[in-house]
């Protein structure tokens, strides 16, 4: 099977949150399974030198985008089985950033139709394109135009996957209208048409053959106006092609018993190094070393739909507690500052690092007991996920993907891999980190039981992974 993904990011090349980590591990995992894969991104100027340099200049055609014509560059690089093709135009990618941009959704109308076309110009016929997030949500019906006067996209079948449906590329619709390169074929109310704007994730879930969501709850929630924000509506009325396949996470990359960025590699079986993970992180915070205290570690983008309001509400009352508690990422000036005000006035319990370093990341998940994620919405979450590989039990609002993959605690069977809470209530929350506290401190034995539970469950792709190729086949065969 032919499958080519296109999305607007990637490790190891560049990354802004979880996209960019299915788009580095989904495609190795089918391309282990015998398939071909390949896919796109853009060329952006903050890819770094080690991995421009090698790669391989194919050539460059051009796409036509209202009066203008414009350059595309194909570039490849192989890893992991992988080929990857990033299309390169220097007016639109070669930004301080990657989004955020004022012609945003001119760039991304110029990214989809390049890479659709950049099919063609290589040659490259494929069985499936499976088109990620509101980035490439043009791109089934790049593919449905094409075909009309075009053989060679005959046949190809579209998969779009919503990682997040919060972020939805909504942009003017007569600033667009000249760009899109189609017809008002597709410019109303049941298609892309959103009020008096396109919206291009609405367009992934209208025109592509296939939507999937990161997990089978999110894919439920999002049905329902709260969770639907605004695509409620429209998705119901394509639910016969709607299914939900949880992420998997890369088990090479993160490997407790491989991993180079911790300092004392550790197993299932062998848990003793862990807690010289927890000293590491302790001095790297400039905590004091202890080994007898929980250590709760929190990785995050910091911003509400992540529950910060609701661990902000209770924090106080959470470092009055013998606890450790370290946060590292960045988000809104408001909770950066909460959380650098908190650690200010905890100073042997608290570590705000309002920064990203994944080496500093992967130390956070190798020396932490516990692992926060109180999410207010979570499509499918990679955190929880890594985490458990690291046999620190995550505390998380049964939400979206955490419901799927973190089992909650039951103290009546000893059962479970972490903890949970349902409601968005602070104080379940805080309640919730009590009952985890007091299971470190007062039954190791049973706590220690969750571990292995949380390391021993496979959170690997394998199983979603032949989920996919199913509905791949299904698609293919005419049987979806």
């Amino acid at each position: 099977m032919n499958i080519v993904f296109m999305g607007s990011e990637s490790v190891p090349f560049i990354k802004t949150g979880g996209l960019a980590d299915v788009l580095g591990s989904l495609p190795k995992a089918l391309a282990q399974k015998g398939n071909d894969v390949s896919v796109f991104i853009p060329l952006y100027g903050k890819i770094k030198p080690e991995y421009r340099e090698k790669m391989e200049y194919v050539g460059a055609f051009f796409v036509d985008l209202d009066w203008r014509r414009q350059h595309v560059g194909v570039f490849k690089y192989i890893i992991d089985g992988v080929d990857y093709f990033f299309i390169d135009n220097e007016y639109y990618f070669n930004r301080n950033g990657i989004y955020g941009e004022i012609d945003d959704g001119e760039r991304f109308v110029y990214f989809s139709r390049a890479c659709v076309q950049a099919l063609k110009f290589l040659n490259l016929k494929a069985d499936i394109v499976h088109a990620n997030d509101w980035h490439t949500g043009l791109v089934p019906i790049y593919i449905k135009e094409y075909a009309k006067g075009d053989s060679f996209y005959s046949g190809i079948k579209s998969v779009y996957t919503i990682h997040n449906i919060k972020y939805q590329g909504v942009f003017d619709l007569n600033g667009m209208r000249p760009l899109l390169g189609f017809t008002d074929e597709y410019i109303h109310e049941d298609g892309i048409k959103f009020y008096e704007a396109i919206n291009m994730m609405k367009a992934g879930i209208v025109y592509s053959d296939l939507v999937t969501t990161v997990s089978k709850t999110y894919s439920n929630e999002i049905t329902y106006p709260y969770f639907g924000e605004g695509l409620d509506g429209i998705i119901r009325k394509h639910s016969n092609k709607l299914v939900g396949i949880v992420n998997g996470i890369d088990y090479e990359k993160y490997n407790p018993e491989t991993d180079k960025m911790i300092d004392y590699n550790y197993s299932v079986n062998n848990l003793e190094n862990k807690k010289k993970n927890k000293r590491v992180i302790q001095k790297i915070c400039g905590l004091p070393e202890r080994d007898d205290v929980a250590v709760i570690g929190l990785v995050s983008r910091l911003v509400e739909l992540k529950g910060i309001d609701l661990l902000e509400y209770v924090l106080g009352e959470v470092l009055q507690m013998d606890v450790q508690f370290i946060v590292l990422g960045t988000g809104d000036y408001k909770y950066e500052e909460m959380l650098k005000f908190y650690e200010r006035i905890f100073r042997s319990k608290m570590a705000a690092r309002i920064y990203f370093d994944e080496e500093h990341s992967h130390k956070v998940y190798s020396g932490a007991d516990l692992y926060l994620m109180p999410s207010i919405a979570e499509p499918c979450g990679i955190s929880q996920l890594i985490a458990m590989r690291y046999g620190t039990l995550p505390i998380v609002r049964q939400t979206g993907g955490l419901v799927d993959t973190v089992e909650a605690y039951n103290k009546f069977t000893g059962e479970g891999t972490g903890f949970g809470f349902s409601n968005i209530n602070a104080h379940e929350l805080l309640f919730t980190i009590k009952d985890a506290v007091s299971l470190y401190y007062n039954n190791k034995e049973e706590f220690n039981k969750l571990i292995k539970n949380a390391m021993t469950t496979d959170f690997s792709w394998n199983y979603s992974c032949d989920e996919y190729i199913d509905y791949y086949n299904r698609l293919i065969n005419n049987k979806f």
